[in-house]
């Protein structure tokens, strides 16, 4: 189950409340139990292990709603200072490969401080780093990052170029517009 959880921005929650609030804030308040997902939620949540996401349409209502109760779970754990979530870091030895020809603060804070809490490493590639289709092919540049990392992140202009890694790479790709 953990191991999409590589491809979960730390911000997801942030998403949650701004574009899924519930109807109430009794929501928030509401017992775990009240609030949980139901059985569905671990299959939903294990069946994007090694998936790309290039678009949230790819995902299901069931597997959208498993990404942002994990999310918000380890976020909270975090924030309770949980002994035990720093004890999980389900991302040690992960390593994620962010290439951004499009730069954000947000993305890119959020992503990199939710990659060390769990114990994982982001590489952030910047245009200076990475020239997609210039000096080396979107093909090679998949296969190269796919080598190194356990995933990658790509915040490009195209949705064609971001399509064109996911296809090439042996990894999962994240599209992070």
């Amino acid at each position: 189950v953990l191991d999409f959880a590589l491809v979960i921005p730390h911000h997801l929650p942030m998403f949650a409340t701004r574009f899924l609030r519930p109807a109430s804030s009794a929501f928030a308040r509401a017992p775990r139990a009240a609030r949980c997902l139901g059985t569905d939620s671990a299959a939903a949540v294990s069946s994007l292990t090694g998936r790309s996401l290039l678009s949230i349409d790819d995902l299901s209502t069931a597997e959208l709603k498993g990404l942002l109760a994990l999310s918000a779970e380890l976020k909270a754990a975090f924030k309770a200072d949980d002994a035990a979530a720093g004890a999980r870091l389900p991302l040690r030895a992960k390593s994620a490969a962010m290439i951004f020809q499009k730069r954000s603060t947000r993305t890119r804070v959020s992503t990199e401080t939710g990659m060390a809490l769990l114990g994982g490493h982001a590489l952030f590639l910047g245009p200076g780093d990475v020239q997609l289709g210039v000096n080396e092919s979107l093909k090679d540049t998949a296969i190269v990052l796919s080598r190194f990392n356990s995933v990658v992140m790509a915040r490009v202009f195209g949705h064609a170029d971001v399509t064109e890694l996911a296809a090439e790479a042996s990894v999962p790709v994240v599209n992070m517009l």
